[in-house]
């Protein structure tokens, strides 16, 4: 075969870009590069432009390549956290005065960078539901928008948005298109295909896929806007260490396969809680029932790990997340291992009272890669106490 990796399919993608053997010793697996500093062949010498440890490091630019050859980019950038890559992004492209047009039902970290980091530094926000192309529109009419940030599916309603009418809309607004991607993961949906601008990641969740390494990236296509934000990346720091990248790396090679059976048993386990008694609301786009699943078969390859559910209070969601074994109480998603999370006190905290709450009867299943009999059959006991 002659065709570049990136051109590839993406099961080989994610084995094997950025991945190219030790060409010293042969090993397969490339080394992990701890060095804080780099020799060079005289001043301003830099061998193969490495310098300084936060300006660049070898595992970091493997995970970096990695990263955009999966979804589909030009440029691929590395965090220390999903919000760091967040944050760089946003100070790349905004100035006080500037507005960003938030979908209503997101990551709670998202809003408070947002609401209380930006925000005094003179940063606009409005919320608007971004799986309603017709608001979106009559908001972008009302009064332009520098940036539309969205998530599909949305944390933790799951709420599924046509990221290329999306896209059609915030161009013709003069718009930047941002699609974080953490949930559905570029094995299942590629944001850039579909026109969005740029594409976030937590890769604490499925990119890492082990519950052992934080982290975050971003993906872009625009040389100038790489540039503006691979400089923030520099200047101010918040970079992935050495070890965190090949962790990620390591996550990333069997992407593929995890998410197809994190989408299978998610499957399950949704359709097992739909018929349940306890249960009032079942919120997963693999549902014939869910708004967005026409939608979401359309823009995605498979439906995702994540499930939510409502119960009849929230007394019963409380004793509910407390109640599972196998699915473990704990904050994030996207491991090996099945979570149960309570949002309105764990990951949703930062919006309670605000037009982001979360419902309080409302819980969020990450699920894992177990056995699928296994894991209904935990959620059953569970249910029984409730």
């Amino acid at each position: 075969m002659t065709e570049p990796i990136d051109q590839r399919g993406f099961d080989t993608r994610a084995v094997h870009a950025g991945q190219a053997f030790d060409p010293t010793t042969g090993a397969v697996i490339p080394p992990v590069h701890f060095s804080t500093t780099y020799a060079q062949d005289g001043i301003g010498g830099l061998r193969q432009g490495y310098e300084y440890g936060r300006s660049g490091n070898p595992t970091r630019t493997a995970l970096e390549s990695q990263l955009a050859a999966l979804e589909g980019g030009a440029h691929g950038l590395s965090f220390a956290s999903g919000l760091a890559a967040e944050d760089a992004l946003l100070r790349a492209v905004l100035k006080p005065g500037d507005e960003v047009l938030l979908g209503s039902d997101v990551y709670g970290g998202t809003y408070r960078l947002l609401a209380r980091v930006l925000g005094p530094w003179g940063v606009g926000l409005r919320i608007v539901d971004m799986s309603d192309l017709a608001a979106v529109e009559a908001a972008l009419e009302e009064r332009p928008a520098r940036i539309l940030w969205v998530e599909t599916p949305s944390n933790p309603l799951l709420h599924i948005t046509d990221i290329a009418g999306l896209a059609r809309l915030g161009h013709a607004a003069g718009a930047l298109v941002v699609v974080d991607n953490t949930f559905a993961s570029p094995a299942l949906q590629q944001p850039l295909a579909l026109g969005a601008d740029v594409v976030v990641h937590s890769t604490t969740k499925y990119l890492g896929g082990h519950s052992d390494v934080v982290g975050g990236a971003l993906v872009i296509n625009d040389d100038a806007l790489f540039e503006q934000a691979k400089f923030l990346q520099f200047a101010v720091g918040a970079v992935s260490g050495p070890l965190d990248a090949w962790l990620t790396t390591r996550g990333i090679k069997t992407l593929a396969v995890r998410m197809q059976r994190h989408s299978e048993n998610a499957q399950a386990v949704a359709e097992f809680l739909g018929s349940h008694p306890k249960i009032a609301r079942v919120h997963y786009p693999g549902l014939a029932s869910h708004p967005g699943h026409e939608l979401a078969a359309r823009q995605m390859s498979g439906f995702g790990g994540i499930v939510s559910a409502e119960l009849g209070d929230a007394a019963s969601a409380r004793r509910f997340a407390e109640s599972t074994r196998l699915f473990q109480l704990a904050e994030s998603l996207g491991g090996v291992e099945s979570l149960m999370n309570y949002p309105d006190e764990m990951t949703h905290a930062s919006v309670r009272g605000t037009e982001l709450a979360v419902p309080e009867e409302l819980v969020r299943l990450s699920v894992g890669i177990e056995s699928a009999d296994d894991l209904i059959a935990d959620l059953d006991e569970a249910l029984a106490k409730v």
